[in-house]
């Protein structure tokens, strides 16, 4: 069966006599006569039956569009059976993850262009120079044993690299050792680099020893999230079908990092295609509860920094990846402005909201880091040229800082689900187990809240005069939709060629089933998404005229509405539950970082605005020097 090649003019003149001035959802179509398509011989493209008006009213239906007459359906089947068939030559040309859309985001309100940085040239090297915070203003003593570095911080390492008072390649052997005794129950390593290892450290030790520092991060272990490419290595994806996938070159983070002298010991998991815990190798597990996932999707670099098995590592964040970790497994994660770290090498899950960032020890951690892999790479085109102006002795009591006032509230009265006339057994039972599960989350976030009201308490000691803010009320939910649209499109091969079956986990609101989905969000609906998101980051940005930081607890809807405007974000430690602590669920469904526990983590958020991230870092490292809940770590022996 052939079909007639498309006629654009043909089509757009049979929509308008129908009347539709709107896209019509081709997606719904194609996949509805993909349902129904021909058998072909083996080794040929099946063929598709063409679209019926039955078709139609099913797809007009599920647009939310139409309903149309039987002339206007007759007037567009030529039409749409043509529009169908231009899919085809696009889908031949076989596009790898890394080709972006035509288009590039950039966060930032019209009238708040990003401060430039003259330095930051794409293809000159990165300046690796940086000074540390009056903390480290004294060299520490190196330990008896090389082990008790295990939980130091970047600054405590770097000082003793930089005075010799250790060596690189111990540092590198002790890490290395750790993540091979701890992984069989972390599940957080999917390779490790040991041999490239070995060769930097013994590189870096040379050059420091000759007098050739290259800064803060020389000779400092990490750990990369297995979405940036290394070459000679695997780069997986955390996906089944993708364990041998491997590029021939390394990520723009990963050249960058080389360059400073860091030292890369290992690829960590992410949950399959940067969604939760579980990838193809088991569930990367948090190291102050092995009964638990470490949540995602940088699975492992959250749950490796927290178990001492690395200085740093490198994440993702597109809607929770940094913060839903960091939080679970109590360390601190810096998610940048969108456009700050340039992603080539990385896998595009959403042009419009990948964002790559450290997650380590403690903000000043996350700044040395920061520092050393921000800026354009001439490559990633929606990177700002803009500036890191890192400064640890910035007086903060000179930023405003406000606080999300409602999220710091008690929460309002829980309503049950309430018995439906002639309830079945079997419906009291499922309507009794819905609501228990409801009181309990609650008991968890009202035993939570006292450590979000503790930290109001804290800075307010610290001499911050809090400001109550608000986000703007927008349907931030329906605008999250973009990311799955944007994801779609970036795995269209997995989800047409059927290899989406070889991924872990089927459910309903795992990837597969989320791609097929997003195959029906029509064209205009999608545009319409990010004009609301362009009302979205103006409203947002408004808020940061007012206050410089604003103080939120790490869950709610600051989450996905930050996300979706590019801001950058902070997630800091806020202390452990104490032994009263509502016991966690049984089953951790990975839906909840805050599912609780006792002596397992909490966290706090702080935000600024777009390109603010120096003043982030440093109120956050003063807020850090103030409680020293960084330093907690979990007991692994």
């Amino acid at each position: 069966m052939s079909l007639k090649p498309l006629d654009r003019r043909r089509f757009l003149v049979a929509c308008s006599r129908a009347g539709i001035s709107s896209a019509l959802l081709p997606g719904v179509l194609y996949t509805l006569a993909a349902q129904g398509q021909e058998a072909s011989p083996e080794g040929e493209t099946a063929k598709l039956v063409k679209i019926t008006p039955e078709m139609l009213d099913q797809a007009a239906e599920l647009a939310g569009v139409g309903p149309f007459s039987a002339d206007q359906k007759k007037m567009m089947l030529d039409g749409l059976n043509g529009q169908r068939d231009s899919y085809e030559p696009i889908r031949a040309l076989k596009m790898a993850n890394s080709v972006p859309p035509a288009f590039v985001f950039h966060p930032q309100a019209a009238e708040r262009p990003a401060p430039t940085e003259e330095s930051a040239k794409p293809g000159l090297p990165r300046d690796h120079s940086l000074i540390y915070s009056s903390v480290l203003s004294s060299i520490p003593e190196a330990p008896a044993k090389i082990e008790d570095l295990a939980f130091a911080t970047i600054g405590q390492l770097g000082k003793l690299l930089e005075n010799r008072k250790v060596s690189s390649l111990a540092l590198t052997r002790m890490y290395l050792a750790r993540l091979k005794r701890y992984d069989s129950r972390l599940h957080s390593v999917i390779t490790l680099t040991e041999e490239r290892a070995l060769a930097q450290a013994k590189a870096a030790d040379a050059e420091i020893a000759a007098g050739k520092y290259r800064g803060p991060l020389h000779g400092i272990p990490w750990g990369a999230k297995d979405l940036l490419a290394v070459k000679g290595y695997p780069t997986t994806w955390g996906a089944g079908g993708f364990e041998h996938q491997a590029f021939d070159e390394d990520a723009t983070v990963v050249q960058r990092l080389d360059a400073a002298g860091a030292v890369l010991v290992a690829k960590f998991s992410l949950g399959a295609l940067a969604m939760g815990d579980k990838w193809f190798g088991g569930r990367t597990r948090n190291p102050w509860n092995m009964e638990q996932g470490s949540s995602g999707s940088s699975a492992g670099s959250a749950s490796a920094v927290s178990a001492g098995c690395v200085a740093f590592a490198i994440g993702s964040e597109t809607l929770g990846s940094i913060s839903s970790p960091s939080t679970r497994c109590g360390v601190t994660g810096l998610r940048p402005t969108f456009g700050l770290v340039p992603r080539t090498g990385a896998m595009a899950l959403s042009w419009t909201m990948d964002k790559l960032g450290p997650i380590s020890r403690s903000a000043e951690d996350c700044a040395l880091v920061l520092q050393a892999i921000h800026g354009p790479d001439g490559k990633d085109t929606s990177v700002a040229s803009a500036n890191f102006p890192w400064d640890p002795p910035l007086d903060w009591k000179k930023l405003r800082i406000g606080y999300l006032k409602s999220e710091f509230d008690p929460a309002p009265t829980l309503k049950l689900h309430e018995p439906a006339p002639h309830e079945t057994a079997e419906e009291k039972r499922k309507r009794e187990e819905h609501n228990a599960l409801r009181q309990a989350a609650r008991a968890r976030r009202d035993y939570d809240r006292r450590y979000d009201l503790a930290a109001l308490d804290k800075l307010r000691s610290m001499g911050v005069k809090l400001i109550p803010v608000e986000l703007p009320k927008l349907p931030w939910d329906a605008m999250s939709m973009l990311l799955i649209a944007e994801a779609a499109a970036a795995f269209d091969d997995l989800t047409m060629s059927g290899r989406d079956r070889l991924l872990t986990e089927q459910g309903a609101e795992d990837w597969p089933n989320d791609f097929r989905v997003a195959r029906f969000y029509p064209a205009v609906e999608y545009i319409q998404a990010n004009r609301a998101r362009t009302l979205a980051i103006q409203q947002v940005s408004a808020l940061f005229e007012q206050v410089d930081i604003i103080v939120t607890p790490s869950t709610g809807t600051q989450l996905t509405a930050t996300n979706l405007t590019g801001h950058p974000a902070l997630i800091v430690p806020n202390g452990l539950r104490g032994a009263d602590a509502p016991l966690p669920p049984k089953i951790d469904d990975g839906d909840s970082d805050d599912i609780g526990g006792p002596g397992t983590p909490v966290s706090l958020t702080f935000l600024a605005a777009h390109y603010q991230d120096a003043n982030l870092a440093a109120f956050g490292w003063a807020y850090q020097q103030a409680t020293g809940f960084h330093k907690l770590h979990p007991r692994l022996d």
